[in-house]
């Protein structure tokens, strides 16, 4: 059975939207290395923001599963750069070490590089554009 053709894969947004996270992805691992992933990023600047708040929180903020929020959060820990402490009802209460407070500021020249890289392509116009479309796709999807 074979109907009308749909739309080339470039034309579909789904596939679009994988093509721009694993350029992403590997963007930020050339730039910022491999002694922390972007999921461990993430994480640790959502505690930068809300220190002290607990896991199943971190997980909603940093829009992950509370499982591999749990895993990374184990790791992060034996690192030495987050804290984290049981609370009533089996809560977890994350903070940042100063040792992870010190990495994040290491980054932070790494990071700025890595945007600039992500939007190497769009003029300062068309980076406020697609922010403003990308948060509203986003938060479409929440």
């Amino acid at each position: 059975m074979s109907g009308a053709p749909g739309p080339a894969l470039q034309e579909q947004p789904g596939h679009l939207i994988r093509r721009a996270q694993q350029i992403a992805v590997a963007t930020f691992r050339e730039i910022v290395g491999n002694g922390i992933t972007p999921i461990q990023y993430a994480l640790m600047r959502v505690l930068e923001a809300q220190p002290g708040i607990d896991q199943a929180t971190l997980a909603q903020e940093a829009a992950l599963d509370t499982s591999t929020t749990a895993d990374t959060a184990a790791r992060l820990e034996a690192k030495g750069w987050i804290t984290r402490e049981v609370l009533p009802r089996g809560q977890r209460s994350l903070s940042l070490t100063r040792a992870g407070e010190a990495v994040l500021a290491s980054l932070a020249p790494d990071v700025q590089r890595l945007q600039r890289a992500i939007f190497g392509a769009l003029d300062a116009k068309e980076q406020v554009e697609f922010m403003r479309l990308l948060g509203k796709f986003v938060q479409r999807s929440q």
